[in-house]
């Protein structure tokens, strides 16, 4: 089966290798079921009635509040590269012209497809990114990579692969088209206070370097600086998700940083147990007093372009 048809929605699976290579295990069959029974108002009774982390993290509204926000025309034709089970797909459908998601998961492009089903402005790749990338036709105004960039070594086989696979996305830019990235920042002040790194569960696995992990990697904010300037992003404007991009409350950037007292919300950790061993809202406090707060942020969300 090359193609298949979900409602208004298309899926198109040539590049598909028969066969999922990430998943999160039987709780993406439970998460088909809502997606295919339940309207998107009933997401918060099904989150509060099945007390489950990945229910929280794929359905909750607030996982939009990282894209919302973003001025567009309404014209704009949209790469989201990494749609996963739809957390922010349905934002962009509403603020976009067109939609194409690509997700090397089939169950969770199903997933992404039964929730948006009435979008008629949105298709899917299904299959690998590196496999995919050759045959895509046109340029695109926005791409996407909101929790999926610290994965680049699943898409593309490289010796430089972030670099590369940033390379690769810039060539799909339309003139003055943007590529949003969201990610955790591998010195956040919460790993610091002992949280475990995100991906990993490890306590302080990325402040070290990730030196038991191969298959994920956070940066700090320089980093990411130098790695989106290799690809030749040069123009880069950095925002601050916080408590992290998963759960928005506010956003900050270096125009409008937060002010002492106001990060007080620190210790949402929904996953898994971490420990405690600072305040984090003093340490906070005196990060912003030392002009300090964007290296220590728990999160980036950054839009480049090419400079």
């Amino acid at each position: 089966m090359e193609r298949e048809q979900i409602g208004k929605v298309a899926l198109d699976y040539r590049y598909y290798p028969g066969e999922d290579h990430y998943t999160d295990g039987d709780i993406e069959d439970e998460m088909l079921e809502i997606a295919k029974n339940c309207a998107p108002g009933a997401y918060g009774q099904i989150i509060c009635e099945r007390c489950s982390w990945p229910v929280l993290y794929h359905f909750s509204y607030l996982r939009e509040n990282i894209i919302s926000w973003l001025p567009m025309s309404g014209q704009e034709r949209v790469l989201e590269i990494g749609g996963g089970p739809g957390a922010i797909t349905g934002a962009l459908c509403r603020k976009a012209q067109d939609v194409t998601v690509i997700d090397l998961s089939r169950k969770r492009c199903l997933i992404n497809a039964y929730r948006h089903r009435e979008c008629g402005n949105l298709k899917f790749l299904v299959g690998n990114f590196q496999d995919i990338e050759p045959n895509l036709t046109g340029q695109y105004d926005l791409i996407t990579l909101i929790g999926v960039f610290e994965y680049a070594q699943f898409s593309i086989q490289s010796e430089r692969p972030f670099v590369d696979y940033l390379a690769r996305i810039r060539r799909h830019l339309a003139p003055g088209g943007r590529i949003v990235i969201a990610i955790e920042n591998r010195l956040g002040l919460k790993y610091w206070a002992g949280a475990t790194e995100d991906h990993t569960g490890l306590y302080f696995e990325g402040l070290e370097g990730y030196p038991t992990t191969d298959y994920v990697r956070t940066f700090s904010k320089p980093e990411l600086e130098q790695v989106m300037r290799e690809a030749g992003l040069a123009k880069q404007k950095f925002y601050y998700p916080y408590p992290d991009y998963k759960f928005v409350e506010r956003i900050y950037s270096d125009e409008y940083l937060p002010k002492k007292g106001e990060l007080n919300r620190n210790r949402q950790n929904f996953d898994r147990q971490r420990m405690q061993l600072f305040r984090e809202e003093r340490v906070y406090d005196t990060l912003i007093e030392s002009g300090l707060f964007a290296q220590f942020s728990n999160s980036f969300l950054v839009v480049a372009q090419e400079g």
